[in-house]
């Protein structure tokens, strides 16, 4: 079997793909919050309210589609391994498992909308705007989690262009509808607000999944008939999408929390975070590029036992993010006023905002470490590692630094204080676990 190519150009056609399929969830919500933020009438609310909204569902979304992870490693390991006609019926029964899950979490949360919101402190007309922009947009969310099922498909293939061509398609007309449907266009579509953004995220969203779809019956032999009985590795999906639940909860506990607490500090402190807030989740996905390679190219390096290319594809991916992680601080550093002015007019907010990005910048190169080699272990079938990780980072890190922050009254800085510590728990933990496991079997 031909060994798997690591080199820069290899790397390349992996990682600048799966950039630009990766902002495609960000830019959903980065898109929805930099128009409604510049809404006439009530546009800080409306800034606040995606924020809310947008950190609940990215919680839902982050939860569940850690499938993709796990059937991303599950096809590379055995591509790797020279086993992939022995997966036969698994791509449909794990695109079912994934489709039955959304469901379920839809409806156990639809209907406790208003006390959910009530519990991240959202109240008045920021309650009411978050409800009216959640009751549209959680529509959408089988849609993204049948999409990222197909996206785990294609990314154990070893393709990302697929997905690139999806994601694009799908960004490009959410940022169209946005400005038509929110503003709304004179004598043809009248302006709909927060509302109308949430209708764009779900068009949009429905459209990628049809593109999804058509790229799986059309460009590979995947069949979507479900057969019984249940595949071998299906048990193994379920173990690691289990581990990658409870780390995502972990995970999400941390950035609802820092939610929670800069809501509780008022309207305009809640809509400098959440400019942050969108502005950071957007960088991590350039960073989750290089990441997204070094995913797909160490579950197959496992499969093949090939531990020396394995630290070597290691090496080179941080180095790699690094340099971005750089890259994007200088943008940060150049456009700093400006970003922040994208997002949103109100004085009080854009004062907050200019006094917490520069922790966004810091955060850059530690996530760089952290969030690369996260993919990596994924791909790898770390999880129950990397579950641990997340739970100490939480627990141990996040939690007591973000309540002594308060003792202390340190205000949103120490909830971004609480933050950079989260991070840099997460990349120490992974870059100590990697030494001691994997070095030792490149010796071996």
């Amino acid at each position: 079997m031909q060994k798997t190519n690591i080199s820069f150009k290899r790397i390349q056609q992996l990682a600048i793909p799966a950039i630009v399929s990766g902002i495609a969830e960000p830019v959903l919500s980065s898109t929805d919050a930099a128009i409604v933020g510049n809404i006439p009438d009530f546009g800080t609310e409306s800034l606040a309210a995606v924020g809310i909204v947008g950190a609940f569902l990215s919680m839902l979304i982050w939860i569940l589609g850690q499938t993709r992870s796990a059937i991303s490693a599950i096809v590379s390991q055995n591509l790797g391994a020279g086993k992939l006609s022995d997966l036969n019926n698994f791509p449909a029964q794990a695109i079912y498992f994934n489709i039955i899950l959304s469901i379920i979490v839809l409806f156990s949360t639809y209907f406790f909308v208003e006390e959910i919101f009530s519990l991240l402190n959202a109240e008045g007309i920021i309650l009411e705007y978050s409800i009216d922009y959640y009751n549209i947009r959680v529509w959408g969310f089988p849609l993204t989690l049948f999409t990222f099922a197909v996206f785990g498909l294609f990314r154990g293939l070893q393709n990302t262009f697929w997905p690139m061509i999806i994601a694009g398609i799908g960004a490009t007309v959410n940022i169209g509808l946005d400005f038509a449907l929110v503003y709304g266009i004179q004598d043809y579509i009248p302006a709909m607000g927060i509302k109308g953004a949430a209708w764009a995220s779900l068009i949009s969203q429905a459209l990628m999944a049809i593109i999804a779809l058509f790229f799986l019956l059309k460009k590979t032999e995947v069949s979507l008939k479900l057969r019984f009985p249940l595949h071998p590795e299906v048990r193994r999906l379920v173990t690691m999408s289990f581990n990658l639940f409870i780390r995502s909860i972990a995970l999400n506990i941390a950035l609802l929390l820092a939610v929670r607490e800069a809501t509780g500090l008022g309207t305009e402190f809640m809509a400098a975070h959440a400019i942050a807030v969108n502005i950071w989740l957007f960088t991590a996905f350039f960073i989750d590029g290089y990441g997204a390679a070094g995913n797909i190219l160490s579950g197959k390096l496992l499969g093949e036992r090939n531990y020396k290319s394995l630290w070597m594809l290691t090496k080179k991916v941080v180095s790699y993010n690094i340099v971005v992680s750089f890259l994007l601080i200088i943008i940060g550093l150049v456009f700093y006023e400006p970003l922040g002015r994208l997002f949103n007019k109100d004085p009080q907010v854009l004062l907050i905002y200019n006094g917490i990005f520069f922790m966004v910048l810091i955060c850059q190169p530690i996530s760089a470490i952290a969030f690369t080699l996260d993919a990596i272990f994924k791909g790898l079938g770390e999880m129950g590692y990397l579950r641990n990780v997340l739970l100490g980072a939480t627990f141990l890190g996040f939690i007591p630094f973000l309540y002594f922050a308060k003792y202390m009254d340190w205000g949103i800085i120490g909830i971004w204080g609480a933050i950079l510590a989260w991070v840099a728990y997460r990349a120490i933990a992974l870059v100590v676990k990697f030494k001691r496991k994997y070095i030792p079997l490149i010796q071996n």
